[in-house]
């Protein structure tokens, strides 16, 4: 429960078009395992870098749709991971290197790939 109280408050916060890690977020994120931390503070590096390319207004990004991350030490690599913005979901691609124990963004590198059929949202379990 914990956990998903945690998730659900980050995902409000990452919405948010200019979030910076205010104290509440950083209390929601020191929650999380460590691992789980690193991605989830990737993913909501990866809303903020593709809403500044301009095209797109993402609300929520999964790391693992298509394939799982691989993590070492403090990098993600998120080769099978996807993101909804508009209503679409969209394939993505990304690498990150956090440090201070997952909260801060070293390097994010990603690409934003091809829109997903709506056909195959309920195959990758997506949704609205």
């Amino acid at each position: 429960m914990k956990k998903t109280l945690a998730l659900a408050a980050l995902a409000l916060f990452s919405a948010s078009a200019a979030h910076a890690l205010d104290n509440r977020i950083v209390k929601q994120l020191n929650a999380l395992a460590p691992e789980e931390r690193r991605e989830q503070r990737c993913d909501m590096e990866a809303m903020d870098q593709i809403r500044k390319e301009g095209d797109f207004r993402p609300d929520k990004v999964i790391a693992y749709t298509f394939e799982p991350p691989v993590a070492a030490g403090d990098d993600i690599k998120a080769p099978g991971a996807v993101f909804r913005s508009g209503g679409d979901w969209y394939r993505l691609k990304y690498k990150c290197q956090t440090g201070d124990k997952g909260l801060k963004i070293m390097s994010f590198d990603f690409k934003v790939g091809s829109k997903i059929s709506r056909d195959d949202w309920e195959k990758y379990y997506l949704y609205d």
